[in-house]
């Protein structure tokens, strides 16, 4: 089952890497400007779904599974304790950071078109946190090929 979600997240990250070196190799900064392209729109599109759909499967499977693994996870443990667990055995340095994480996936999530500004940050924002998520997703990983 393990596996199964590690491979899963896998296909999301490579995806939402694609997607985040192109719109890094757009012309300009990021703008509202950029809804104007719809090519530029749809690789933006592309990385926002892949980003939250890594966020959502590492916090609500992998982390659960693999306290499992571990012998360290009770079914009576909130997402809170689940990330209290991981930072306190070293997997993630910041409990909090995580929620923040998830904060950001909530506002992408919901952003309506007339906020595009607030969608630009947000797009900028999620763009630096994937890196973080990606370093803590291959630590797990890593981990458990030892």
């Amino acid at each position: 089952m393990m596996q199964e979600i590690i491979d899963k997240i896998n296909l999301h990250k490579s995806r939402a890497k694609l997607a985040q070196k192109e719109i890094r190799a757009f012309d300009n900064e990021l703008s509202v400007e950029i809804f104007e392209d719809f090519e530029k729109v749809k690789t933006i599109d592309t990385f926002i779904y892949r980003f939250i759909k890594f966020q959502d499967m590492m916090g609500e499977k992998l982390f659960r599974f693999f306290l499992d693994e571990l012998g360290e996870y009770k079914e009576s443990m909130s997402l809170l304790d689940i990330l209290d667990k991981l930072e306190k055995l070293g997997f993630i340095d910041d409990a909090m950071q995580w929620m923040q994480y998830r904060k950001l996936r909530n506002k992408l999530t919901h952003e309506y078109p007339n906020n595009e500004d607030e969608i630009v940050e947000g797009i900028i924002l999620a763009l630096q946190t994937f890196d973080e998520m990606e370093a803590i997703f291959n630590t797990i990983v890593e981990y458990k090929k030892v």
